[in-house]
């Protein structure tokens, strides 16, 4: 056992957990470096004059049973609440059920548009869109396009940025799977008993009491407490490999010091194409080339304080509302009410961006000023409510699914793996896949384990099902994994 040297790559959730597990197998001694001043990753609260913010929203739902019981391991029960499962989606001033359900939505929408929705439903019946292997055509084809418009595209765009019909349909069937407007008016007439075709979400979540960010600085102390580093503003530059191991990490801090961290593995939760970028040698121009295409799709959010008499139950609402940037509102209050202060609660008005673009540049008085205006323009609160903001940006919050990351991310691992077969990716941004919370802990409980007890589990089979995360069949067996997917575009 003393004679490994680990070191691990990133403070978030796989970090923490790889860090955690080895204290729990007698490695005490790893070193945790992280580039960030904070620990959590994008599962951290943020703390601003006595405001909590949780960056996009952080259920702790899972069907592993493993991440489970570490959860509980980490957090004492007194610290988890039960919180009801409530999101909805706000469309010409109108919340609709999410999921969608007809009765619901044509009420909403009023005779004449839910006529007209009818309409162009039974035509796309009888005329389908000529490309059914897009997103925008495979959702056509099942809701008609006049509620795709209202209720698909809009949000999807702004989630990824890229028209709809150039994200693939494979992400519309896992999310949709065989719902369609016919079969969902057919239900909501003559309900089945019993009836299983058509899984529901889950209705109530786990929630720390102080943020999804309590659990992972309680997790920092705790392996502090054991003799783990955990070094902040800590960004690795460089990993040195000779004979198809890494045997040296390089860390740089902010002032431009470097520091030296032999290593006999490395946990890497970093970006995978910046770890490949920081090999030393450096990966041959192919391979470089397969990691600089890794890109991400990136996140902030404008906290908003109003009087709580303008707060909503939902943990979240959708706006899909074409004329605002806006693309969702959190109620903190109602994720946990220790989270708010007195008779005021926060708004969490979140914009998916591209770090650099024009939003993400903006002045944070701007932003603010900018989002108090699209919460007005909404009428979600009249003008003048808004009492204080803030703004907190989060790079390389979602790996992009382009046509050619899966092969990018095959030429990566297969150097990788002849090159510097001791470095173990995990994680969101360490695998370059839409992971979870729950399974980006999973991929670090499996390595921690590869490499204590030489198993040989393949960190890469984690998240491979296509069931929805939070669906929960009645019929799925015990210990079924999560499931997640992002759009290929």
């Amino acid at each position: 056992m003393n004679d490994h040297q680990i070191v691990i790559v990133g403070a978030g959730p796989a970090g923490l957990t790889a860090a955690y597990q080895l204290c729990r197998s007698g490695i005490v001694d790893s070193t945790v470096l992280e580039a960030d001043d904070t620990v959590g990753g994008i599962s951290r609260t943020v703390e601003r004059d006595g405001w909590r913010f949780d960056i996009g929203g952080h259920r702790f739902f899972t069907k592993v049973p493993e991440v489970e019981a570490l959860w509980h391991d980490i957090l004492p029960e007194e610290d988890f609440l039960l919180r009801p499962r409530l999101s909805r989606i706000y469309y010409d001033g109108k919340f609709y059920d999410y999921p969608l359900r007809a009765w619901n939505a044509l009420t909403n929408l009023g005779p004449v548009e839910a006529s007209k929705c009818l309409g162009s439903y039974l035509w796309a019946r009888v005329r389908r869109p000529a490309d059914m292997t897009t997103f925008e055509g495979w959702t056509a084809s099942r809701f008609g396009w006049r509620l795709y418009r209202i209720f698909f595209k809009t949000y999807t765009e702004k989630v990824w940025g890229v028209p709809a019909d150039q994200i693939q349909a494979d992400w519309a069937a896992q999310r949709i799977k065989n719902l369609s407007l016919g079969k969902a008016i057919v239900n909501a007439v003559m309900p089945r008993r019993n009836q299983r075709e058509i899984t529901s979400l889950i209705e109530e979540f786990q929630y720390p009491r102080l943020g999804p960010g309590m659990m992972w600085e309680t997790c920092r102390d705790d392996v502090v407490a054991h003799g783990t580093e955990v070094a902040l503003q800590r960004k690795v530059v460089a990993v040195e490999h000779a004979g198809g191991e890494a045997r040296v990490v390089v860390s740089e801090g902010v002032a431009g010091d470097r520091e030296r961290h032999p290593c006999t593995a490395v946990i890497s939760s970093m970006p995978l194409g910046e770890l490949v970028r920081a090999m030393d040698p450096p990966a041959p121009a192919p391979v470089l080339a397969a990691a600089a295409a890794l890109r991400h799709r990136d996140f902030l959010t404008v906290a908003l304080v109003v009087p709580s008499n303008y707060a909503f139950p939902d943990n979240w609402i959708y706006v899909h509302v074409p004329e605002v940037k806006l693309g969702r509102i959190q109620n903190f209050g109602s994720w946990s009410p220790y989270m708010v202060k007195g008779d005021r609660t926060c708004l969490g008005l979140e914009y998916f961006v591209t770090e650099g673009d024009g939003w993400w540049t903006l002045p944070d008085d701007e932003l603010v000023r900018r989002a108090t205006a699209e919460l007005e323009l909404l009428r979600l609160v009249p003008p003048g409510v808004v009492e204080a903001g803030y703004v907190v940006r989060m790079p390389k919050a979602y790996p992009v699914y382009d046509a050619q990351y899966a092969a990018n991310v095959d030429v990566v691992r297969a150097w990788l793996g002849e090159h510097a077969v001791n470095v173990w990716p995990v994680g969101r941004n360490g695998m370059h896949r839409y992971n979870n919370q729950d399974h980006s802990m999973y991929t670090a409980m499996l390595a921690v384990e590869n490499i204590v007890k030489g198993t040989a589990h393949d960190v890469w089979d984690v998240n491979v099902e296509q069931e929805y995360h939070e669906e929960r069949p009645d019929d799925a067996p015990a210990g079924a994994g999560t499931g997640r997917a992002a759009p290929i575009l």
